[in-house]
């Protein structure tokens, strides 16, 4: 774990945070006594919700039997070709 001083941290504050990605925990300190701590965060994959989301049982169902439709231009196309 690196330790480094409230002043170094105050020149180059944002040089810290991300070293702190490859360093791991960074303390910080105010005349040799601990004041504080750069933690790296985690990175989070952002996951699609509605991929993972799960279906009722009557709706999967319904999933079931849909067998494509129609397109939606094809019926706008029809009323606009009866007027």
């Amino acid at each position: 774990m690196k330790t480094i001083s409230i002043r170094e941290l105050h020149e180059k504050t944002g040089d810290w945070v991300r070293r702190s990605v490859t360093l791991g925990p960074i303390t910080v300190t105010d005349h040799g006594k601990v004041i504080a701590q750069i933690v790296p965060v985690e990175a989070t994959v952002a996951t699609n919700p509605f991929a993972a989301r799960k279906l009722r049982k009557g709706y999967a169902r319904l999933l079931g039997k849909l067998n494509g439709g129609t397109d939606s231009t094809q019926s706008v196309s029809e009323d606009r070709d009866r007027a």
